[in-house]
Order: structure tokens, then C-alpha cells, then sequence
């Protein structure tokens, strides 16, 4: 199995942990408004019903803590399988949970998957011009869980008894199977391969990649290995310890500058607002907007497959619009949709035409997920991977899954107070963090679109003053800056003249 076939399944395993992270963050908010899930469990308040969301959220925090501290040392592969096992034993814990200290339990244990592993090995194992597209594929199968679960708590909400969210939950573990089946008999990420010493498995890995066609003395996997190699090298010359990392003594390649960067992107992620619809849109709709359970369940259903048309336009743009750009017009959009939501709810409680009000605020929500799936969907997810070096990517992708998943918390812990508490005023908050964050993508990120992994290291090392990026042409366009083409094709071009080098002087010996 070689070339599009193994990246395809490559692919598979990639997108299956991540349709089952969507899965996750969905089905719980079908499962909150559940009479018999909430008798079951002592008819907790606002507070407590965010205590047993958010959970899921802490139990992802430290499973990328995990991935922080071992993932480099364990491999992609070996990595990925711990998560998936330990996620299996939490969703059936789930599924067997009769109280309130089982489901947290079972919750916290859950919440150990695979979203600061799968980005990075998909990305390494792909090629430039499909790594973007595929990370955001990624994402778009993250929606596809997340729609089969909202449509999956809908049609069990008519059934009777505690089948209306055990089999929900025991959903799950289809996907375990699905994992299980295909990550063993995948290849490991060659980067970590040839990071770690395994020259000789890792370009044959790059070969397998490439497709049946190549070899290990194509000109084009010698370059791919030594414009890994040649990062490896610079950044274990340069490499600080933690403490100097802390210090603030990181070299000449913008560490910690790119470490914020990245986790950055998965803090405004959370900050926009999107998980206090992913996670309560029902229950959003219920008590913000007045409909009945029925409704909202189902409105939410029919919003998540909208979500996920859209996003496909996002697969589309990654490349062609880029990081930066997708990334200010969502939040630009989802300011105005939060305005919007805000004001109208404000005045849904009028009894004279206070349905029409909520009635416009619910088709901003619908258009607030029209921007968010096509913007801010995938980036956040795909940029610690490209923005940090290859010595710190894992570390940088598990800090910034880290970093989304206590944010996460965060949100979703007050989400269900905050409604109950503030009304209509809630959502200001989050309309106020989408304004702030235009500007802020303007001033400070740099574009890793259609860049190599090894470009961006390239960029910090000739600039290593840089924090403000809107100036410089070659922080911010889309396309490849020129001097990296022109220095990927002096590289090629060394390493074809070499071997008739070696042939002249065997030439040269013979006749003397």
C-alpha cells in the first residue's frame, strides 16, 4: 500500500478520531435536556449541569498535557492507540453511569482523545498542497460527527426510558472499532522517524508516501529528507531546555513567540463563542430563545447539517484565502451575527411580537454557524502544527490543544449559569471577543498557507525581531514567497549535479 492509497487511509484513521472528537462535543447537548437523563441524575441545576458538560473538557486538558510530556518520545502512532483505548473504557463507563460521581468520572476519563495527536501526523505525512485541505477535512468530519449526534439524540429523544441517551453514548464506540482496525498497520510520521535517528525507515516511509513510482535516490525524497534534516540540525544546535524557554533564552527561532502564536489560535477558537451553541444549542433555544424541547432538538439537528455544508467552503479557501484572512472575516461575521442575537433577544420576552424576535435570533445563530464552519472551523487546528518548529511541533500542537480545551472548560462551565443569570446580556460577551480579535490577526499573525514545514523556521531566523507581521509582504501574502522556491531549486539542482561530480573523479582516477 503506497501513494494516494496510503494517505487515504492515513486519512481515514485521522478524520475517524476527529468525527468522534465532534461526536462529543454534540451529543451532550441532546443529552442535557433528556427528562429521563436529568431524573437519573437528580435534576441538577445550571451549575451542575455545567460541571458534568465541561468535565469532558478537563479530561481532554490533561490528555494533551500527556501528549506534551510523552507524545515526542512515543511517537505519533503509539500516542494515538493509548488515546483511543482510554477513551473506549470512558465511553463505557458512560454508557453504565447511574449517578451524578459515575458520569463525571466517566466524563473526565472520556475526555482522553486524540485531537493534539491526529493534526500533527496528518500533516506530517501529507504534502504541502493537500496538508491544509486535509487538516480541514479533518474539521469538516469533526461537523459530520457533530450533526450525526445532534440527528442521533433527536431520533432516540422518542423513545422511552434510558435508551433515549445510553445508546448515544455507547455510539462511540463504533468509532473505537473503526481506529482500532486501521492505526496498527499505518506508518509512522517520517518527520518523527528522521528526527529521532530512523534515517533509513523514515525515507522509505517518504517513499511509500510519495507512491509506487518513487525511490529512495529520487532527487525529490533525498530533498524532502534533507530540508528535514537540515531544520532537525538547526534546531537541536539552538535548542533551549524548558527553563530556558521560561527564561526567555530560545535562540534565533521565535520559541516562545510561536508557541503563544499557536496556542493563541485555539484560545480565540473557544473565546468567539462557537461552544456555547455546540454544546447547549438546545438548551439555548429553550431558555433563550422560548421554543419547546421538540423544536430546539430539532432546529438544532437541522442547524448542525447547514454547519456542515458550509464548512466544505472553508476546504475550499484554506489555500486560496489563507490563514490570516479566514480568520478576521469570521470573526468580523461572527461579531455582527452576536450583535444581532444580542439585540433581538433582548426583546424576545415582549408578548406582543416577541416570537418574531426570537424567531431572528435563531436564524443568527443559524448564520453565525455560516461563518464560523467556513473560517474558524479548521485553522485553529491546522496553525499550531505549521507555525511552530519541527523540534517543538508536537509540543506546540499538544500546548495548543491544551489551551483549547481549558478554554473550552471555561465556556462551557458558565454557559448554562450565565444564560440563566444574565439573559440576552450573556451573548455581549462574546460579540465584544470577536471585535477584538480582527485587529489582533491583522497585527501579530503570520500566513503559513502554502508554506513548507520548514519555511516558517526559515522566516524567524531572518527576521527575529519580528512580533508585528502586517508590515512584512513575506509574513503575510498567501502565496510562497519566491526566495524558498528559489532555494528548494538550488537545493534539487546541488543534488543532481553531485552524483555526475562523484563520476567525473571516478573518471578522473581510472586514467591516472
Amino acid at each position: 500500500m503506497t501513494g494516494t492509497e496510503l494517505n487515504i487511509w492515513v486519512t481515514v484513521a485521522c478524520t475517524t478520531a476527529m468525527t468522534l472528537f465532534g461526536y462529543d462535543q454534540g451529543v451532550f447537548g441532546g443529552i442535557i435536556v433528556t427528562p429521563n437523563f436529568l431524573e437519573r441524575m437528580g435534576n441538577p441545576g445550571p451549575n451542575l449541569q455545567g460541571t458534568i458538560v465541561s468535565l469532558y473538557d478537563i479530561g481532554c486538558f490533561f490528555g494533551a498535557i500527556s501528549t506534551f510530556v510523552f507524545g515526542e518520545k512515543l511517537g505519533r502512532k503509539k500516542t494515538f492507540m493509548i488515546g483511543v483505548v482510554i477513551m473506549s473504557i470512558g465511553a463505557i463507563l458512560q454508557t453504565c453511569s447511574f449517578s451524578v460521581p459515575q458520569m463525571i468520572v466517566a466524563r473526565l476519563i472520556t475526555g482522553w482523545i486524540n485531537t493534539a495527536t491526529a493534526p500533527v501526523w496528518q500533516s506530517e505525512t501529507s504534502k504541502p498542497a493537500w496538508r491544509g485541505k486535509l487538516v480541514v477535512f479533518e474539521m469538516i468530519m469533526n461537523i459530520a460527527g457533530f450533526s450525526l449526534s445532534n440527528w442521533m439524540t433527536y431520533g432516540f429523544s422518542f423513545t422511552n426510558g434510558s435508551l433515549a441517551w445510553r445508546f448515544p453514548i455507547a455510539f462511540q464506540l463504533v468509532f473505537s472499532v473503526v481506529l482500532l482496525s486501521t492505526i496498527p498497520w499505518l506508518p509512522e510520521s517520517p518527520r518523527w522517524l528522521l528526527a529521532h535517528g530512523h534515517i533509513d525507515e523514515g525515507v522509505r516511509i517518504l517513499v511509500a508516501l510519495e507512491g509506487s513510482h518513487a525511490t529512495t535516490k529520487d532527487e525529490f525524497i533525498l530533498n524532502q529528507r534533507d530540508k528535514i534534516l537540515e531544520a532537525v540540525r538547526i534546531e537541536q544546535e539552538n535548542a533551549p531546555t524548558w527553563r530556558d524557554i521560561m527564561k526567555g533564552n530560545t535562540g534565533d527561532t521565535g520559541m516562545i513567540q510561536r508557541l503563544l502564536l499557536g496556542a493563541g489560535t485555539q484560545w480565540m477558537q473557544q473565546l468567539v463563542g462557537i461552544n456555547v451553541t455546540s454544546y447547549y444549542l438546545p438548551l439555548v433555544l429553550q431558555n433563550s430563545v422560548g421554543l419547546s424541547n421538540n423544536l430546539s432538538r430539532l432546529l438544532a439537528a437541522c442547524n448542525s447539517v447547514s454547519y456542515l455544508l458550509f464548512s466544505f467552503a472553508g476546504l475550499l479557501l484554506i489555500e486560496r484565502a489563507g490563514r490570516r484572512k479566514l480568520m478576521m472575516w469570521g470573526a468580523a461575521g461572527q461579531c455582527v451575527c452576536y450583535i444581532f442575537i444580542t439585540g433581538l433577544l433582548s426583546q424576545a420576552a415582549n408578548p406582543e411580537n416577541g416570537a418574531s424576535f426570537g424567531a431572528g435570533a435563531t436564524s443568527f445563530f443559524f448564520l453565525y454557524y455560516v461563518f464560523f464552519g467556513i473560517c474558524w472551523q479548521g485553522v485553529p487546528w491546522l496553525y499550531p502544527t505549521e507555525i511552530n518548529s519541527l523540534a517543538m511541533r508536537t509540543k506546540g500542537a499538544a500546548l495548543g490543544t491544551a489551551s483549547n480545551w481549558i478554554s473550552n472548560y471555561i465556556v462551557v462551565q458558565i454557559t448554562p449559569t450565565g444564560i440563566a443569570n444574565l439573559g440576552w446580556r450573556f451573548y455581549i460577551i462574546w460579540a465584544v471577543f470577536n471585535a477584538i480579535f480582527v485587529p489582533l490577526i491583522w497585527l501579530v499573525y503570520p500566513e503559513t498557507a502554502n508554506r513548507h514545514l520548514e519555511d516558517i523556521d526559515r522566516l524567524y531566523r531572518d527576521d527575529r525581531s519580528m512580533i508585528f507581521v502586517f508590515r512584512n509582504k513575506e509574513a503575510t501574502q498567501v502565496e510562497r514567497p519566491q526566495r524558498f522556491i528559489d532555494a528548494d531549486q538550488e537545493r534539487i539542482d546541488m543534488l543532481a549535479r553531485t552524483p555526475r561530480q562523484d563520476l567525473e573523479t571516478e573518471e578522473q582516477d581510472r586514467h591516472d
